[in-house]
Protein backbone atom coordinates (compact mmCIF):
# COMPACT_ATOMS: atom_id res chain seq x y z
CA UNK A 1 0.00 0.00 0.00
CA UNK A 2 1.53 3.31 -1.15
CA UNK A 3 -0.38 6.03 0.69
CA UNK A 4 -3.05 6.49 3.22
CA UNK A 5 -4.40 10.39 3.71
CA UNK A 6 -6.40 11.56 6.48
CA UNK A 7 -6.70 15.17 5.74
CA UNK A 8 -4.58 18.74 4.55
CA UNK A 9 -1.97 19.81 6.09
CA UNK A 10 -2.04 23.49 8.19
CA UNK A 11 -0.02 25.20 5.45
CA UNK A 12 -1.52 23.32 2.71
CA UNK A 13 -4.33 25.67 0.55
CA UNK A 14 -7.43 23.68 -0.70
CA UNK A 15 -7.52 23.66 -3.98
CA UNK A 16 -11.04 23.77 -5.30
CA UNK A 17 -11.77 21.61 -8.57
CA UNK A 18 -13.13 22.68 -11.22
CA UNK A 19 -16.97 22.75 -11.22
CA UNK A 20 -18.52 19.46 -11.86
CA UNK A 21 -15.15 17.66 -12.55
CA UNK A 22 -14.97 16.40 -8.78
CA UNK A 23 -18.18 16.87 -7.02
CA UNK A 24 -19.03 14.30 -4.72
CA UNK A 25 -22.16 13.66 -5.74
CA UNK A 26 -24.28 11.49 -4.61
CA UNK A 27 -21.79 10.13 -2.77
CA UNK A 28 -21.77 12.91 0.09
CA UNK A 29 -25.27 13.42 0.25
CA UNK A 30 -28.03 12.19 2.93
CA UNK A 31 -25.89 11.43 5.59
CA UNK A 32 -28.31 13.08 7.63
CA UNK A 33 -31.96 13.33 7.68
CA UNK A 34 -31.79 16.99 8.77
CA UNK A 35 -33.27 19.74 6.75
CA UNK A 36 -30.77 21.57 4.82
CA UNK A 37 -31.69 25.73 4.68
CA UNK A 38 -31.47 26.77 1.65
CA UNK A 39 -32.83 30.45 1.79
CA UNK A 40 -32.32 33.19 4.42
CA UNK A 41 -35.44 35.66 5.42
CA UNK A 42 -35.75 38.16 2.68
CA UNK A 43 -35.35 36.21 0.10
CA UNK A 44 -38.32 34.28 -0.10
CA UNK A 45 -40.15 36.79 -3.03
CA UNK A 46 -37.04 37.03 -5.85
CA UNK A 47 -37.40 39.41 -8.03
CA UNK A 48 -40.82 41.41 -7.79
CA UNK A 49 -42.66 42.06 -11.40
CA UNK A 50 -43.64 45.21 -12.04
CA UNK A 51 -47.70 46.64 -10.96
CA UNK A 52 -50.38 45.55 -8.45
CA UNK A 53 -49.95 41.79 -10.07
CA UNK A 54 -46.14 41.66 -9.34
CA UNK A 55 -46.78 43.35 -5.43
CA UNK A 56 -49.01 40.72 -4.94
CA UNK A 57 -47.37 37.46 -5.80
CA UNK A 58 -44.66 39.04 -4.58
CA UNK A 59 -46.13 39.69 -1.40
CA UNK A 60 -47.68 36.27 -1.27
CA UNK A 61 -44.55 34.35 -1.59
CA UNK A 62 -42.75 36.56 0.71
CA UNK A 63 -45.53 35.64 3.60
CA UNK A 64 -45.76 32.01 2.52
CA UNK A 65 -41.32 31.96 2.54
CA UNK A 66 -41.75 33.17 6.26
CA UNK A 67 -43.87 31.14 7.34
CA UNK A 68 -42.00 28.00 5.97
CA UNK A 69 -38.78 30.11 7.62
CA UNK A 70 -40.40 29.93 10.94
CA UNK A 71 -41.45 26.41 10.47
CA UNK A 72 -38.58 24.87 9.73
CA UNK A 73 -37.14 26.94 12.98
CA UNK A 74 -39.43 25.55 15.01
CA UNK A 75 -39.08 21.84 13.95
CA UNK A 76 -35.27 22.39 13.96
CA UNK A 77 -33.57 20.33 16.47
CA UNK A 78 -32.13 23.38 18.28
CA UNK A 79 -35.84 25.11 18.80
CA UNK A 80 -36.98 21.60 20.48
CA UNK A 81 -33.75 21.60 22.66
CA UNK A 82 -34.32 25.05 23.38
CA UNK A 83 -38.41 24.30 24.32
CA UNK A 84 -37.19 21.28 26.47
CA UNK A 85 -34.63 23.94 28.43
CA UNK A 86 -37.48 26.33 28.86
CA UNK A 87 -40.09 23.37 30.13
CA UNK A 88 -37.38 22.26 32.79
CA UNK A 89 -36.76 25.76 33.80
CA UNK A 90 -40.53 26.12 33.62
CA UNK A 91 -41.37 23.42 36.35
CA UNK A 92 -38.82 25.52 39.04
CA UNK A 93 -40.94 27.76 40.20
CA UNK A 94 -43.90 24.30 40.57
CA UNK A 95 -41.39 22.53 43.28
CA UNK A 96 -40.03 25.55 45.15
CA UNK A 97 -43.63 27.72 45.67
CA UNK A 98 -46.95 26.15 47.01
CA UNK A 99 -49.15 25.03 44.13
CA UNK A 100 -52.98 25.72 44.89
CA UNK A 101 -53.60 22.05 43.27
CA UNK A 102 -50.88 20.01 45.76
CA UNK A 103 -51.79 22.58 49.10
CA UNK A 104 -54.09 25.25 48.63
CA UNK A 105 -53.76 25.86 52.67
CA UNK A 106 -50.12 26.56 52.15
CA UNK A 107 -50.66 28.64 49.00
CA UNK A 108 -53.19 30.70 51.77
CA UNK A 109 -50.66 30.91 54.33
CA UNK A 110 -48.05 31.90 51.63
CA UNK A 111 -50.39 34.82 50.40
CA UNK A 112 -50.87 35.91 54.21
CA UNK A 113 -47.17 36.27 54.90
CA UNK A 114 -46.07 37.83 51.23
CA UNK A 115 -48.74 40.60 51.20
CA UNK A 116 -46.40 42.07 48.02
CA UNK A 117 -45.22 39.29 46.25
CA UNK A 118 -48.42 36.92 46.10
CA UNK A 119 -50.15 39.46 43.53
CA UNK A 120 -46.97 39.09 41.54
CA UNK A 121 -46.90 35.38 41.54
CA UNK A 122 -50.72 35.40 40.77
CA UNK A 123 -50.13 37.42 37.67
CA UNK A 124 -47.44 35.08 36.52
CA UNK A 125 -49.47 31.76 37.46
CA UNK A 126 -47.02 30.74 39.75
CA UNK A 127 -49.13 29.38 41.98
CA UNK A 128 -50.41 27.08 38.88
CA UNK A 129 -47.57 26.32 37.08
CA UNK A 130 -48.57 23.24 35.10
CA UNK A 131 -52.22 24.38 34.50
CA UNK A 132 -50.76 28.16 33.71
CA UNK A 133 -50.84 29.36 29.76
CA UNK A 134 -47.07 29.72 29.84
CA UNK A 135 -46.38 26.50 30.85
CA UNK A 136 -48.96 24.81 28.59
CA UNK A 137 -48.17 27.21 25.47
CA UNK A 138 -43.93 25.72 26.31
CA UNK A 139 -45.27 22.21 26.57
CA UNK A 140 -47.97 22.48 23.61
CA UNK A 141 -44.86 23.96 21.12
CA UNK A 142 -42.53 21.06 22.38
CA UNK A 143 -45.05 19.05 20.81
CA UNK A 144 -45.21 20.34 17.67
CA UNK A 145 -41.40 21.15 17.51
CA UNK A 146 -41.03 17.30 17.81
CA UNK A 147 -43.70 16.01 15.77
CA UNK A 148 -42.81 18.44 13.26
CA UNK A 149 -38.95 17.34 13.66
CA UNK A 150 -39.83 13.72 13.45
CA UNK A 151 -42.46 13.04 10.71
CA UNK A 152 -40.00 14.14 7.80
CA UNK A 153 -37.12 12.66 9.25
CA UNK A 154 -38.43 9.55 9.43
CA UNK A 155 -39.64 9.15 6.13
CA UNK A 156 -36.48 10.23 4.69
CA UNK A 157 -34.44 7.68 6.83
CA UNK A 158 -36.98 4.99 6.16
CA UNK A 159 -36.07 6.31 2.23
CA UNK A 160 -32.37 5.74 2.88
CA UNK A 161 -33.03 2.15 4.58
CA UNK A 162 -34.68 1.08 0.72
CA UNK A 163 -32.20 2.58 -1.36
CA UNK A 164 -28.68 1.21 -1.71
CA UNK A 165 -25.35 3.25 -0.82
CA UNK A 166 -24.58 5.49 -3.46
CA UNK A 167 -21.82 4.74 -6.22
CA UNK A 168 -18.25 6.27 -5.99
CA UNK A 169 -17.44 9.45 -6.77
CA UNK A 170 -14.78 10.43 -9.50
CA UNK A 171 -11.72 10.72 -7.36
CA UNK A 172 -11.58 8.95 -4.26
CA UNK A 173 -8.00 10.53 -3.48
CA UNK A 174 -10.05 13.74 -2.29
CA UNK A 175 -12.28 11.82 0.38
CA UNK A 176 -10.36 12.38 3.91
CA UNK A 177 -9.29 8.49 4.51
CA UNK A 178 -7.72 7.34 1.74
CA UNK A 179 -5.51 4.50 0.36
CA UNK A 180 -4.02 2.83 -2.92
CA UNK A 181 -1.65 0.22 -4.10
CA UNK A 182 -1.29 -2.06 -7.50
CA UNK A 183 -1.62 -5.72 -7.74
CA UNK A 184 -1.07 -8.60 -10.07
CA UNK A 185 -5.30 -9.44 -9.08
CA UNK A 186 -7.69 -8.87 -11.45
CA UNK A 187 -10.06 -5.51 -11.15
CA UNK A 188 -12.99 -8.15 -10.74
CA UNK A 189 -11.15 -10.47 -8.11
CA UNK A 190 -10.41 -7.23 -6.03
CA UNK A 191 -14.30 -6.08 -6.23
CA UNK A 192 -15.21 -9.60 -5.12
CA UNK A 193 -12.85 -9.76 -2.20
CA UNK A 194 -13.62 -6.54 -1.32
CA UNK A 195 -17.35 -7.35 -0.92
CA UNK A 196 -17.22 -10.18 1.25
CA UNK A 197 -14.84 -8.16 3.25
CA UNK A 198 -17.60 -5.13 3.93
CA UNK A 199 -20.20 -8.04 4.27
CA UNK A 200 -18.64 -9.92 6.85
CA UNK A 201 -18.02 -6.39 8.46
CA UNK A 202 -21.64 -5.72 8.99
CA UNK A 203 -21.85 -3.35 5.55
CA UNK A 204 -24.54 -2.77 3.19
CA UNK A 205 -22.73 -3.13 0.23
CA UNK A 206 -22.96 -3.71 -3.76
CA UNK A 207 -21.00 -3.24 -6.66
CA UNK A 208 -21.64 -0.54 -8.79
CA UNK A 209 -19.73 -0.06 -11.42
CA UNK A 210 -15.86 -0.36 -11.25
CA UNK A 211 -16.45 0.02 -7.27
CA UNK A 212 -17.59 -1.51 -4.59
CA UNK A 213 -19.61 0.82 -2.69
CA UNK A 214 -20.95 -0.04 0.73
CA UNK A 215 -22.19 2.02 4.04
CA UNK A 216 -22.74 1.13 7.84
CA UNK A 217 -23.86 2.90 10.74
CA UNK A 218 -27.80 3.46 9.82
CA UNK A 219 -28.00 2.66 13.81
CA UNK A 220 -26.90 6.55 14.37
CA UNK A 221 -30.09 8.10 12.62
CA UNK A 222 -32.38 5.88 14.09
CA UNK A 223 -31.10 6.28 17.39
CA UNK A 224 -32.11 10.13 16.92
CA UNK A 225 -35.20 9.01 16.03
CA UNK A 226 -36.00 7.00 18.93
CA UNK A 227 -34.64 9.77 21.46
CA UNK A 228 -37.28 11.82 19.98
CA UNK A 229 -40.31 9.92 19.29
CA UNK A 230 -38.93 8.70 23.17
CA UNK A 231 -39.69 12.36 24.43
CA UNK A 232 -42.76 12.74 23.01
CA UNK A 233 -44.04 9.16 24.82
CA UNK A 234 -42.76 10.84 27.99
CA UNK A 235 -44.29 14.02 27.77
CA UNK A 236 -47.39 12.13 26.75
CA UNK A 237 -47.54 10.05 29.47
CA UNK A 238 -46.69 13.00 32.04
CA UNK A 239 -49.54 14.94 30.74
CA UNK A 240 -51.80 11.99 30.46
CA UNK A 241 -50.64 11.42 34.45
CA UNK A 242 -51.08 14.44 35.44
CA UNK A 243 -54.81 15.14 33.85
CA UNK A 244 -55.73 11.53 35.15
CA UNK A 245 -54.12 11.58 38.36
CA UNK A 246 -55.03 11.13 42.12
CA UNK A 247 -54.02 11.31 45.32
CA UNK A 248 -55.66 10.47 48.87
CA UNK A 249 -54.05 10.22 52.33
CA UNK A 250 -56.14 8.15 54.76
CA UNK A 251 -55.10 7.46 58.27
CA UNK A 252 -56.21 4.54 59.88
CA UNK A 253 -56.72 2.67 63.24
CA UNK A 254 -55.43 -0.49 63.75
CA UNK A 255 -58.71 -2.61 63.45
CA UNK A 256 -60.22 0.00 60.92
CA UNK A 257 -60.84 -0.41 57.66
CA UNK A 258 -60.72 1.92 54.57
CA UNK A 259 -62.81 1.84 50.92
CA UNK A 260 -61.57 3.70 48.00
CA UNK A 261 -64.10 6.20 47.48
CA UNK A 262 -63.93 10.26 47.99
CA UNK A 263 -65.56 10.09 51.31
CA UNK A 264 -63.34 7.76 52.65
CA UNK A 265 -60.30 9.92 52.39
CA UNK A 266 -58.88 12.66 54.89
CA UNK A 267 -57.86 14.63 51.97
CA UNK A 268 -57.77 14.08 47.88
CA UNK A 269 -56.40 15.57 45.11
CA UNK A 270 -56.90 14.52 41.83
CA UNK A 271 -56.33 15.79 37.99
CA UNK A 272 -58.28 18.02 35.80
CA UNK A 273 -60.03 15.12 34.23
CA UNK A 274 -60.42 12.70 36.68
CA UNK A 275 -64.23 11.26 37.11
CA UNK A 276 -65.38 9.39 40.33
CA UNK A 277 -65.54 6.41 38.27
CA UNK A 278 -61.68 6.06 37.67
CA UNK A 279 -61.50 5.11 41.47
CA UNK A 280 -60.42 1.20 41.09
CA UNK A 281 -62.29 -0.53 43.70
CA UNK A 282 -60.76 -2.18 46.33
CA UNK A 283 -60.87 -1.99 50.29
CA UNK A 284 -58.94 -3.19 53.30
CA UNK A 285 -58.61 -3.58 57.22
CA UNK A 286 -55.11 -2.60 59.17
CA UNK A 287 -55.39 -6.00 60.99
CA UNK A 288 -52.07 -4.91 63.36
CA UNK A 289 -48.99 -2.15 62.35
CA UNK A 290 -45.80 -3.37 63.81
CA UNK A 291 -42.56 -1.00 64.23
CA UNK A 292 -39.64 -2.15 65.85
CA UNK A 293 -36.40 0.17 67.05
CA UNK A 294 -32.71 0.34 67.70
CA UNK A 295 -32.44 0.44 71.27
CA UNK A 296 -28.75 0.28 71.56
CA UNK A 297 -25.79 2.40 70.17
CA UNK A 298 -25.68 5.72 68.77
CA UNK A 299 -28.45 4.90 66.50
CA UNK A 300 -31.02 4.04 69.24
CA UNK A 301 -34.40 5.03 68.60
CA UNK A 302 -33.62 4.75 64.91
CA UNK A 303 -36.55 2.59 63.37
CA UNK A 304 -35.64 -0.76 61.76
CA UNK A 305 -39.08 -2.08 60.26
CA UNK A 306 -42.07 -0.58 59.54
CA UNK A 307 -44.77 -3.23 58.68
CA UNK A 308 -48.78 -2.88 58.02
CA UNK A 309 -50.56 -6.09 57.94
CA UNK A 310 -53.56 -6.14 56.08
CA UNK A 311 -56.45 -7.89 54.03
CA UNK A 312 -57.46 -6.55 51.03
CA UNK A 313 -60.31 -7.02 48.37
CA UNK A 314 -60.98 -5.91 45.03
CA UNK A 315 -64.23 -4.86 44.10
CA UNK A 316 -67.65 -5.70 45.58
CA UNK A 317 -67.26 -9.64 45.50
CA UNK A 318 -64.03 -10.49 45.57
CA UNK A 319 -62.07 -12.77 48.36
CA UNK A 320 -59.69 -11.37 50.90
CA UNK A 321 -56.26 -11.52 50.37
CA UNK A 322 -53.48 -10.80 52.58
CA UNK A 323 -50.71 -8.74 52.45
CA UNK A 324 -47.74 -6.66 54.19
CA UNK A 325 -46.79 -3.50 53.52
CA UNK A 326 -44.07 -1.85 54.06
CA UNK A 327 -41.94 1.70 52.99
CA UNK A 328 -41.15 1.58 49.56
CA UNK A 329 -42.93 -1.65 49.27
CA UNK A 330 -46.58 -0.38 48.77
CA UNK A 331 -49.52 -2.72 47.73
CA UNK A 332 -50.43 -2.53 44.26
CA UNK A 333 -54.43 -2.92 42.92
CA UNK A 334 -54.37 -2.22 39.38
CA UNK A 335 -53.53 1.10 38.45
CA UNK A 336 -53.57 2.06 42.42
CA UNK A 337 -50.91 1.65 44.81
CA UNK A 338 -51.46 2.14 48.51
CA UNK A 339 -48.15 3.16 50.43
CA UNK A 340 -47.30 3.41 53.99
CA UNK A 341 -46.32 6.85 54.81
CA UNK A 342 -46.65 7.60 58.49
CA UNK A 343 -47.43 6.11 61.87
CA UNK A 344 -48.57 7.13 65.36
CA UNK A 345 -49.91 6.02 68.34
CA UNK A 346 -53.84 5.93 69.06
CA UNK A 347 -53.89 5.93 73.04
CA UNK A 348 -57.80 4.75 73.77
CA UNK A 349 -60.10 6.86 76.49
CA UNK A 350 -63.64 6.58 78.10
CA UNK A 351 -65.05 9.86 78.93
CA UNK A 352 -68.52 9.43 81.11
CA UNK A 353 -70.75 11.89 82.25
CA UNK A 354 -71.49 13.55 85.89
CA UNK A 355 -73.69 10.34 86.49
CA UNK A 356 -71.47 7.89 85.35
CA UNK A 357 -72.85 7.20 81.99
CA UNK A 358 -70.05 6.15 79.35
CA UNK A 359 -70.88 8.96 76.62
CA UNK A 360 -67.27 7.83 74.44
CA UNK A 361 -65.08 5.39 74.07
CA UNK A 362 -62.64 5.32 71.44
CA UNK A 363 -58.80 5.11 70.55
CA UNK A 364 -58.28 9.02 69.49
CA UNK A 365 -55.26 9.56 67.07
CA UNK A 366 -51.86 11.36 68.24
CA UNK A 367 -49.95 13.06 65.66
CA UNK A 368 -45.98 12.88 66.30
CA UNK A 369 -44.01 15.74 66.96
CA UNK A 370 -40.52 14.51 66.87
CA UNK A 371 -38.45 11.37 65.79
CA UNK A 372 -39.30 9.92 69.46
CA UNK A 373 -42.97 10.10 68.37
CA UNK A 374 -44.12 12.28 71.21
CA UNK A 375 -47.53 13.51 69.73
CA UNK A 376 -50.14 15.83 70.52
CA UNK A 377 -53.92 15.72 69.55
CA UNK A 378 -57.62 16.67 71.02
CA UNK A 379 -60.48 14.69 72.12
CA UNK A 380 -63.75 15.94 71.70
CA UNK A 381 -66.89 14.59 72.55
CA UNK A 382 -69.52 15.95 70.52
CA UNK A 383 -72.88 14.47 71.40
CA UNK A 384 -74.37 12.71 74.23
CA UNK A 385 -72.97 14.59 77.24
CA UNK A 386 -74.42 16.32 80.03
CA UNK A 387 -72.94 18.47 82.66
CA UNK A 388 -73.83 17.64 86.47
CA UNK A 389 -77.14 20.45 86.26
CA UNK A 390 -78.07 18.35 83.18
CA UNK A 391 -77.10 20.43 80.44
CA UNK A 392 -76.02 19.61 76.90
CA UNK A 393 -72.83 20.74 76.62
CA UNK A 394 -69.43 19.12 74.66
CA UNK A 395 -66.26 18.20 75.96
CA UNK A 396 -63.19 19.07 74.63
CA UNK A 397 -59.51 17.46 75.73
CA UNK A 398 -55.87 19.23 74.94
CA UNK A 399 -53.88 15.86 74.71
CA UNK A 400 -50.26 15.44 74.78
CA UNK A 401 -48.89 11.74 74.84
CA UNK A 402 -45.49 10.08 74.85
CA UNK A 403 -44.87 6.56 74.74
CA UNK A 404 -41.97 6.80 76.76
CA UNK A 405 -41.75 9.02 80.01
CA UNK A 406 -38.69 9.54 81.11
CA UNK A 407 -40.47 9.88 84.53
CA UNK A 408 -41.97 11.97 87.65
CA UNK A 409 -39.33 15.34 88.24
CA UNK A 410 -37.05 13.76 85.62
CA UNK A 411 -38.27 15.62 82.84
CA UNK A 412 -40.48 17.23 80.80
CA UNK A 413 -43.74 15.42 78.41
CA UNK A 414 -41.30 14.71 75.71
CA UNK A 415 -40.86 11.50 74.77
CA UNK A 416 -37.36 9.01 75.46
CA UNK A 417 -37.69 6.49 72.93
CA UNK A 418 -40.75 5.78 70.29
CA UNK A 419 -41.95 2.50 71.55
CA UNK A 420 -44.42 2.21 74.33
CA UNK A 421 -41.98 1.58 77.34
CA UNK A 422 -43.48 4.23 79.72
CA UNK A 423 -46.94 5.49 78.13
CA UNK A 424 -48.09 9.05 79.69
CA UNK A 425 -50.97 10.71 78.78
CA UNK A 426 -51.36 14.60 79.57
CA UNK A 427 -54.56 15.80 79.50
CA UNK A 428 -56.04 19.34 79.70
CA UNK A 429 -60.04 19.29 80.39
CA UNK A 430 -62.32 22.11 78.51
CA UNK A 431 -66.44 22.41 78.62
CA UNK A 432 -68.49 24.29 76.39
CA UNK A 433 -69.14 24.75 72.38
CA UNK A 434 -66.64 23.33 70.17
CA UNK A 435 -68.04 25.44 67.09
CA UNK A 436 -68.75 22.37 64.84
CA UNK A 437 -72.32 23.63 63.97
CA UNK A 438 -70.90 27.01 62.76
CA UNK A 439 -70.16 26.02 59.77
CA UNK A 440 -66.32 26.44 59.68
CA UNK A 441 -63.57 23.48 59.35
CA UNK A 442 -61.78 22.90 62.03
CA UNK A 443 -58.55 20.47 62.72
CA UNK A 444 -59.66 17.42 64.14
CA UNK A 445 -56.14 16.92 65.63
CA UNK A 446 -56.29 20.07 67.37
CA UNK A 447 -58.94 21.86 70.10
CA UNK A 448 -59.16 25.54 69.87
CA UNK A 449 -58.69 27.18 72.82
CA UNK A 450 -59.04 30.80 71.71
CA UNK A 451 -62.89 29.94 71.06
CA UNK A 452 -64.99 32.42 73.57
CA UNK A 453 -67.84 30.12 73.96
CA UNK A 454 -65.22 27.17 75.16
CA UNK A 455 -64.25 27.66 78.98
CA UNK A 456 -61.42 25.25 80.79
CA UNK A 457 -62.40 23.43 83.53
CA UNK A 458 -60.78 24.94 86.55
CA UNK A 459 -60.27 23.09 90.31
CA UNK A 460 -60.44 24.39 93.74
CA UNK A 461 -57.49 26.90 93.19
CA UNK A 462 -58.93 28.68 90.10
CA UNK A 463 -56.25 26.68 88.07
CA UNK A 464 -57.05 25.10 84.55
CA UNK A 465 -57.40 21.31 85.47
CA UNK A 466 -55.14 19.10 83.87
CA UNK A 467 -53.76 15.53 84.56
CA UNK A 468 -51.09 13.33 83.77
CA UNK A 469 -52.41 9.81 83.56
CA UNK A 470 -50.74 6.15 83.05
CA UNK A 471 -52.75 3.77 81.39
CA UNK A 472 -55.46 2.88 83.37
CA UNK A 473 -55.59 6.08 85.80
CA UNK A 474 -58.98 8.44 85.52
CA UNK A 475 -59.25 12.23 85.81
CA UNK A 476 -61.93 13.24 87.65
CA UNK A 477 -63.31 16.60 86.15
CA UNK A 478 -63.95 19.21 89.15
CA UNK A 479 -67.66 19.71 90.41
CA UNK A 480 -68.62 16.38 89.20
CA UNK A 481 -68.87 16.93 85.63
CA UNK A 482 -67.61 13.36 84.53
CA UNK A 483 -64.45 11.80 84.22
CA UNK A 484 -62.01 10.81 81.41
CA UNK A 485 -60.06 7.10 81.75
CA UNK A 486 -56.80 6.52 80.35
CA UNK A 487 -57.50 2.89 79.27
CA UNK A 488 -54.94 0.30 78.91
CA UNK A 489 -55.50 -0.65 75.26
CA UNK A 490 -52.74 1.51 73.67
CA UNK A 491 -53.76 1.21 70.12
CA UNK A 492 -51.31 2.04 66.87
CA UNK A 493 -52.60 3.88 63.62
CA UNK A 494 -51.04 3.92 60.01
CA UNK A 495 -51.10 6.47 57.61
CA UNK A 496 -51.69 5.45 53.90
CA UNK A 497 -51.08 6.96 50.39
CA UNK A 498 -53.20 6.17 47.53
CA UNK A 499 -51.89 7.31 44.10
CA UNK A 500 -53.21 6.04 40.62
CA UNK A 501 -51.69 7.31 38.20
CA UNK A 502 -51.89 6.14 34.70
CA UNK A 503 -48.93 5.97 32.38
CA UNK A 504 -45.95 5.59 34.43
CA UNK A 505 -45.22 2.48 32.49
CA UNK A 506 -45.25 4.94 29.07
CA UNK A 507 -43.16 6.95 31.08
CA UNK A 508 -40.65 4.81 32.59
CA UNK A 509 -40.58 3.15 28.50
CA UNK A 510 -40.28 6.26 27.00
CA UNK A 511 -37.27 6.95 29.59
CA UNK A 512 -35.21 3.85 28.69
CA UNK A 513 -35.63 4.09 24.92
CA UNK A 514 -34.31 7.88 25.18
CA UNK A 515 -31.31 6.80 26.74
CA UNK A 516 -30.88 4.28 24.46
CA UNK A 517 -31.26 6.06 21.16
CA UNK A 518 -29.04 9.25 22.80
CA UNK A 519 -26.43 6.52 23.01
CA UNK A 520 -26.75 5.08 20.00
CA UNK A 521 -27.37 8.75 17.98
CA UNK A 522 -23.92 9.89 19.96
CA UNK A 523 -21.53 6.55 19.63
CA UNK A 524 -22.49 5.02 16.30
CA UNK A 525 -20.65 6.52 13.24
CA UNK A 526 -22.52 6.80 9.98
CA UNK A 527 -19.68 6.33 7.23
CA UNK A 528 -19.33 5.26 3.60
CA UNK A 529 -16.71 3.45 2.00
CA UNK A 530 -15.52 2.45 -1.49
CA UNK A 531 -12.80 0.13 -2.85
CA UNK A 532 -12.31 0.92 -6.60
CA UNK A 533 -10.30 -1.50 -8.56
CA UNK A 534 -9.25 -0.61 -12.43
CA UNK A 535 -6.67 -1.85 -14.58
CA UNK A 536 -3.82 0.46 -14.76
CA UNK A 537 -1.63 1.70 -17.74
CA UNK A 538 0.49 -0.84 -17.55
CA UNK A 539 -1.70 -3.72 -16.87
CA UNK A 540 -1.22 -3.78 -12.92
CA UNK A 541 -4.86 -3.21 -11.46
CA UNK A 542 -5.17 -0.45 -9.28
CA UNK A 543 -6.64 -0.71 -6.26
CA UNK A 544 -8.01 2.49 -4.18
CA UNK A 545 -10.12 2.20 -0.56
CA UNK A 546 -11.39 5.69 0.36
CA UNK A 547 -13.93 6.73 3.18
CA UNK A 548 -16.81 9.54 4.37
CA UNK A 549 -18.32 9.74 7.55
CA UNK A 550 -21.09 12.28 8.46
CA UNK A 551 -18.23 14.19 11.11
CA UNK A 552 -14.54 13.83 11.54
CA UNK A 553 -13.89 11.48 13.40
CA UNK A 554 -10.69 9.72 14.42
CA UNK A 555 -12.03 6.16 14.08
CA UNK A 556 -12.26 6.65 9.96
CA UNK A 557 -9.10 6.42 9.23
CA UNK A 558 -8.23 3.51 11.27
CA UNK A 559 -11.64 1.49 10.01
CA UNK A 560 -10.14 2.46 6.27
CA UNK A 561 -6.57 1.33 6.98
CA UNK A 562 -7.88 -2.41 8.66
CA UNK A 563 -10.28 -2.41 5.28
CA UNK A 564 -7.53 -2.15 3.09
CA UNK A 565 -5.59 -4.51 5.17
CA UNK A 566 -7.70 -6.98 4.63
CA UNK A 567 -8.72 -6.51 0.79
CA UNK A 568 -4.43 -6.53 0.49
CA UNK A 569 -4.00 -9.91 2.15
CA UNK A 570 -6.59 -11.04 -1.14
CA UNK A 571 -4.55 -9.10 -3.29
CA UNK A 572 -1.08 -7.41 -2.24
CA UNK A 573 0.89 -5.26 -3.85
CA UNK A 574 2.78 -6.38 -6.67
CA UNK A 575 6.24 -5.95 -5.96
CA UNK A 576 7.28 -5.93 -9.63
CA UNK A 577 5.23 -3.15 -10.72
CA UNK A 578 6.33 0.80 -11.63
CA UNK A 579 6.28 2.90 -8.49
CA UNK A 580 3.16 4.50 -7.44
CA UNK A 581 2.24 8.03 -8.22
CA UNK A 582 0.00 10.16 -6.61
CA UNK A 583 -3.06 10.02 -8.07
CA UNK A 584 -4.06 13.97 -7.87
CA UNK A 585 -2.22 16.64 -6.12
CA UNK A 586 -5.35 18.09 -4.52
CA UNK A 587 -6.26 18.50 -1.03
CA UNK A 588 -8.56 15.55 0.11
CA UNK A 589 -12.01 16.74 0.72
CA UNK A 590 -13.11 17.07 4.35
CA UNK A 591 -15.32 15.42 6.16
CA UNK A 592 -19.41 17.03 5.82
CA UNK A 593 -20.24 18.87 8.35
CA UNK A 594 -15.86 19.48 9.32
CA UNK A 595 -14.87 23.25 9.44
CA UNK A 596 -12.93 24.11 6.37
CA UNK A 597 -9.11 25.49 7.34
Amino acid sequence: MSKTTTGASADETPAAPPPGEDDLGAAGSQLSTAPAETSVPGSFGGNRAPGLAGRLAWTGREILGWVRWFWRQLTSMRVALLLLFLLSLGAIPGSLIPQTGSDAMKVEAFRQAHRTLAPVYDRLGLFHVYSSVWFSAIYILLFVSLIGCIVPRTWQFVGQLRSRPPGAPKRLSRLPAYATWRTAAEPEEVREAALKVLKQRRFRAHTAGDAVAAEKGYLREAGNLVFHIALIVMLTAFAWGQLFKTEGNKLIIEGDGFANTLTQYDDFKSGNLFNDDDLVPFSFNLKKFTATYERTGPNKGTPRTFEAAIDYSVGADGKDQHKIVKVNQPLEIGDAKVYLVSHGYAPTVTVRDGKGDVVMRQAVPMLPLDSNETSQGAIKVFDGYRNAQGKVEQLGFSAFFVPTFAGAGKGTMFSQFPALDFPVLALGGYHGDLGVDAGVPQNVYQLDTKNPNLKPFKDAKGNISKARLLPGETMELPGGAGSITFDKDIKEWAGFQVVQQPGTGWALTGAIAAIAGLAGSLFIQRRRVWVRAVCGADGATVVEVAGLGRSESAKLPEEIGALAALVHDKAPTQTDAAPDREPDADTPVPVEGAEKK
